[in-house]
């Protein structure tokens, strides 16, 4: 509007709105001034209404804001994704993850924990129809106190037959005891296809119950000697808390741990 009052047209149109007619006689100059220094007056409160200048306290705060904080002159149209385009993995099946859990129980059932090896022999006395169990040695034990060591006897049942237990020795501090104990257990030779040989080593504890520490358990006393002489076998340990699945229902006798 100020530019309008510099414009020569404009001036001469606030000079004849200051006549009340063509007729009247001319107003003084002096009349005529102030009527448009009036009038501009007024256009510039008029400007100030509806325009208002930032306030000196508000410019100041606008200046010292960080640049993040003038969101109005950023433009996220273009950063943004549509809607449709964001992925998700919500109720998505995974196969990989299924595939690998299952190799991974396939080779934990493969990989038998192991502790240690036992050495032992067997031979069948014909004369006597008794099974000669020859135990022999034990080697590469786990420890089972503080002190890095053991206390190891080993627990022999020719199953099914579970009332005869038999064991050896305790030998004391040692990961590898030599035993060399016969153990006789009276079978008919026509039996001997249907027994298992059942081995369980434990480590002895004076003040608490033993601590199994693994077991053999020889399913077919023919594939490993044909018992008519004395065969010396080496068998892994098998990694066992408790006893077998096989001397379940001896589970109470088994219990009263005897030396």
């Amino acid at each position: 509007m100020a530019d309008k009052l510099k414009d020569p047209n404009t001036l001469g149109f606030l000079e004849a709105a200051v006549k009340i007619s063509h007729t009247s006689p001319d107003i003084p100059a002096e009349v005529q001034r102030s009527v448009k220094e009036h009038i501009m007056r007024h256009t510039r409160l008029q400007r100030q209404t509806t325009e208002p200048a930032s306030s000196t306290r508000h410019t100041s705060f606008k200046r010292h804001l960080p640049r993040q904080m003038h969101v109005s002159s950023v433009d996220y149209s273009n950063e943004l994704p549509p809607a449709a385009e964001q992925p998700t993995s919500i109720g998505r099946i995974k196969p990989e993850l299924y595939k690998q859990k299952s190799v991974d129980g396939d080779e934990a059932k493969t990989e038998a924990k192991t502790c240690g090896k036992i050495n032992f022999s067997l031979r069948y006395d014909y004369e006597n129809e008794t099974l000669i169990v020859h135990i022999l040695k034990a080697f590469d034990l786990p420890a089972k106190d503080f002190c890095g060591s053991s206390d190891p006897y080993v627990k022999i049942y020719l199953l099914p037959d579970r009332k005869c237990k038999l064991q050896t020795r305790v030998h004391r501090k040692t990961l590898n005891p030599t035993f060399d104990e016969n153990f006789h257990f009276p079978v008919p030779y026509e039996e001997l296809a249907d027994r298992k040989l059942h081995l369980s080593v434990f480590d002895f504890d004076r003040f608490s119950r033993h601590d199994m520490i693994g077991e053999v358990i020889l399913d077919n006393l023919f594939e490993a000697s044909d018992l008519s002489q004395e065969t010396s076998i080496w068998k892994d340990i098998q990694y066992a808390t408790s006893v077998s699945t096989a001397l379940l229902p001896g589970l109470l006798e088994d219990l009263q741990f005897w030396i």
